[in-house]
């Protein structure tokens, strides 16, 4: 399978400049399975919802939509959307045909003040994609190991960020380990450049195989990515360590 990612600056709450800016960088893609964009794409790490929140039907959504058709490809990534009077850090994998399927920000970021104005999200969403199971998580999902675990054997572990560089290291270091402890494929696409906060980002947007080697190594580069997956040789890994066999039953709780 071929994932691209797309590591870029976020315009400060303004939709529709992300938007221009990504279908250049879309434009010139060649063939590939699946897009995935960064977390909260058309507006950066807002607190204000309220501003630029869209619905379900809204332009952004349809943008996706219409690119999946466009490039006959998935598309993925996170957006601030307005849903019964609640706001939602909602990410979209948008198939193809224009389908998609959604998963609301279960862990949110509460040192930025994200639970005041987002409601949490339940369900984890595990997806069937190409033959794939690909779990979509988003940005600060990524501190909590029990959540993620791969109890559902999904091939992909995918999170779309907005990480500063000032915690860059557990980035790096997280997405290692989500990689090793799930023995799956698992992506990470952050964005680069500063926020309208004063946060800087460093991207480190990268590709981890199951024994936690990179399959693309963390880059600071404004870009476009495209990797191939392999999922016979994850496969065959899985068979021969056997790893996941011996994982700890449980069952989640609020």
């Amino acid at each position: 399978m071929k994932i691209t990612l797309i590591q870029q600056p976020l315009v400060w709450e303004n939709p529709q400049a992300n938007r221009d800016n990504l279908t250049e960088k879309i434009n010139i893609i060649a063939a590939t399975d699946v897009i995935v964009l960064p977390e909260m794409f058309a507006t950066g790490f807002t607190m204000q919802p309220e501003k630029v929140a869209e619905a379900t039907t809204g332009t952004s959504v349809q943008w996706m939509q219409e690119i999946a058709i466009q490039k006959n490809c998935a598309v993925t990534g996170s957006l601030a959307i307005k849903e019964n009077g609640k706001y939602y850090n909602r990410l979209f994998f948008v198939y193809p045909n224009g389908e998609y399927k959604i998963y609301n920000k279960r862990h949110l970021f509460t040192l930025a003040g994200e639970e005041e104005h987002y409601t949490a999200g339940i369900d984890k969403l595990v997806l069937e994609y190409k033959g794939w199971k690909i779990c979509p998580l988003i940005c600060y999902d990524l501190r909590f190991p029990v959540f993620a675990r791969n109890t559902e054997d999904y091939d992909l572990l995918l999170y779309v960020a907005n990480w500063p560089k000032i915690r860059i290291a557990a980035w790096d270091a997280l997405l290692r380990a989500r990689a090793i402890e799930n023995m799956c494929y698992t992506i990470g696409v952050n964005r680069v450049g500063e926020d309208n906060n004063g946060y800087p980002h460093n991207g480190h947007s990268q590709v981890v195989a199951a024994m936690g080697n990179y399959v693309m190594p963390p880059t600071e580069k404004e870009g476009v990515f495209t990797v191939t997956l392999d999922k016979e040789l994850q496969d065959k890994a899985r068979a021969k360590f056997g790893f996941l066999n011996d994982r700890d039953s449980f069952t989640l709780q609020d």
